[in-house]
């Protein structure tokens, strides 16, 4: 039986504002094939370095493959992912995931490009980032492998400028857990729909209704994700949706299921991921 494990990490203090969690991912081998291997989308994009075996995830009709040793970049995803390691072999991996006011701090990245993807660090980055990477796949210890992530991190954040109106839009977002317009986001700062969405896709890589969707859902999903049955959530999902065929379509979009259909096919990797 293929056993796995999410181990968290606490980040460096300078870094916590931006980060929304932080862990190694452990895994004794693939998951069982008939296990549904879901990663459903939560508004954060990921840094992840395999140090043991590989990964394979699957994002829309395309499938990414992460080497072993390798440091990789996943944008933001707003649709349903399949996740596997790469081997059935013992895996490892670190992952730093950041919060939608992170990313853009640490990497000045064509955000549209990657969203949806993910994509080798050194494709983006270059030399700077081969080097980082040969130097956790030397290191033996996970330890002094996240001591080396996370110092490569602080560097870039020294130089990192915050984009304050950026920032209030997103933390307008998040205080009203998705439940917010494009139209009250520009009568509350005077700017336009227009100018709102170019600043978004500079430092998100998707729009502001866009990301408000995918918090919106995540209300949802977290509570599932903890143990809450479909029928008890029923009321709740009408705090956040019109109906039930406006929360079927995002159901669907998603997670790639119907309600009934992931009830009876969820796994431990899809509520775990949500909720370590």
């Amino acid at each position: 039986m293929t056993t796995f494990s999410f181990n968290p990490v606490t980040p460096h203090p300078l870094l916590q504002p931006f980060i929304a969690k932080m862990w190694v991912f452990e895994s004794s081998g693939r998951l069982p094939a008939l296990d549904r291997k879901l990663i459903v989308p939560n508004a954060n994009f990921k840094l992840a370095f395999t140090s043991r075996n590989g990964l394979v995830a699957r994002v829309e009709d395309k499938t990414f493959t992460q080497q072993e040793n390798e440091l990789s970049f996943t944008g933001l995803v707003d649709s349903a992912v399949m996740l596997d390691p790469k081997e059935d072999v013992q895996t490892a991996t670190i992952v730093v995931e950041f919060n939608p006011l992170g990313a853009y701090r640490f990497f000045q990245l064509p955000y549209t490009e990657v969203k949806n993807k993910i994509v080798g660090m050194t494709d983006l980055l270059g030399k700077q980032v081969s080097v980082l990477q040969q130097q956790m796949g030397e290191e033996r210890s996970v330890k002094k492998k996240l001591q080396l992530l996370q110092s490569f991190l602080l560097k870039r954040l020294e130089n990192a400028t915050p984009d304050l109106i950026y920032d209030f839009y997103i933390n307008r977002i998040f205080e009203n857990k998705g439940l917010i317009t494009v139209a009250q986001l520009e009568k509350e700062t005077g700017y336009s729909a227009r100018w709102l969405h170019k600043k978004f896709t500079a430092n998100l890589g998707t729009g502001a209704k866009n990301l408000a969707e995918i918090i919106r859902f995540k209300q949802f999903y977290q509570a599932y994700s903890t143990g809450a049955d479909l029928f008890h959530l029923k009321e709740y999902m009408y705090e956040y949706y019109y109906d039930q065929s406006h929360f079927l379509r995002a159901f669907k979009r998603f997670t790639g299921s119907t309600p009934t259909d992931l009830q009876n096919s969820i796994n431990e990797l899809a509520t775990r991921h949500y909720t370590s």
